[in-house]
């Protein structure tokens, strides 16, 4: 069986990331999303390396080993895209100085695939630094393209106080509700987005909190055990759930700052996977605005809808997911 390793890289962002990483080859940067961390690709380290990749999961910033700073305004998608380029950078560095017979743009490109959160980091990654990107793939999230607002009193407008990017944007609130019980927090949020969970509305009720939205499981579905929910948890004690709830605080700050990007394509090969459960696509209209996602994202080469799966992409639908990531990967 094909092992995963960990280490700390520095990135040339200046932040030192945790990564758990397997095999040799072409390097796949995998993303995770939010309340996640390294561990939502470990069916895809192997399934990856064993396909001639080196992927590579680091913790992003704010999450789990790689932690990061105190202040709300350094976890801007800039910062987030910095870090991902500065991991290609570095880890391509590695590879050129052991494969001296590789071009040095190709050793210093990879492939980047994202999910949930992040699946917006991917997407942008390849969106600024194309020369970077030999291929994106994102799970869940589609590209949006910049709106013309700045987007929580749009989303605070549309859906309420209680939609839960508007909820998060709360001081300490968030996070004291996570950390008060961090394994059913994984539990039962890992459970309701699922396919298998009621795909409800992310509209926390008014006093409450976002987990009165998430029941407890009556069992494990097939795809998650207690040993994953633990996990989850044991990777979170060191640093707990504020830097993750400071991506949701930076919305507005994501949009001033990429005034410069607006309406801008999305140029390298690209491949979409989402599940026809997932309350991400739920929405009135977001179907319509997946088909059209061509017109910013011009070599969209397919979208792949997965019956009865929910949010967890890759976890809940690995062998799926593993095939389409790999025959997407070797096309390039």
């Amino acid at each position: 069986m094909t092992e995963i390793t960990h280490r700390f890289v520095e990135s040339t962002s200046g932040l030192r990331m945790h990564v758990a990483e397997a095999g040799e080859g072409p390097l796949v940067l995998l993303l995770h999303g939010f309340p996640e961390c390294w561990y939502s690709w470990r069916h895809q380290l192997t399934a990856l390396a064993e396909a001639g990749f080196h992927a590579v999961a680091p913790d992003q910033r704010g999450y789990a080993r790689t932690g990061g700073p105190e202040e709300v305004d350094k976890y801007s998608l800039l910062h987030l895209v910095g870090d991902a380029v500065g991991l290609i950078e570095a880890l391509g560095a590695e590879q050129s100085s052991v494969i001296a017979e590789q071009s040095s743009v190709i050793s210093q490109q990879a492939f980047v695939i994202g999910h949930d959160w992040g699946a917006p980091v991917a997407w942008a990654t390849a969106q600024l630094r194309p020369d970077l990107v030999r291929g994106v793939a994102c799970l869940s999230v589609p590209h949006r393209p910049r709106g013309s607002k700045p987007p929580v009193a749009t989303m605070r407008k549309q859906f309420g106080d209680g939609f839960y990017m508007v909820h998060f944007q709360q001081p300490d609130v968030p996070e004291a509700e996570f950390e008060r019980a961090p394994a059913a927090t994984f539990r039962r949020m890992l459970y309701a987005a699922s396919g298998d969970g009621p795909a409800a509305a992310p509209i926390v009720p008014a006093g409450g909190g976002f987990l009165d939205v998430c029941p407890e499981p009556e069992e494990y579905p097939d795809w998650l055990t207690a040993e994953d929910v633990a996990t989850f948890v044991r990777e979170y004690e060191g640093t707990g759930f504020s830097g993750p709830i400071n991506w949701y605080r930076n919305l507005d700050r994501n949009w001033e700052l990429t005034a410069a990007w607006h309406r801008v394509p999305v140029t390298p090969p690209a491949l979409y996977i989402v599940g026809d459960r997932d309350t991400v696509v739920a929405g009135p209209g977001t179907r319509e605005r997946i088909d059209r996602m061509s017109d910013f994202v011009p070599n969209l080469r397919e979208t792949i809808w997965l019956p009865g799966c929910g949010h967890w992409t890759q976890q809940e639908r690995p062998t799926e997911v593993n095939e389409a990531l790999i025959g997407f990967l070797r096309s390039l």
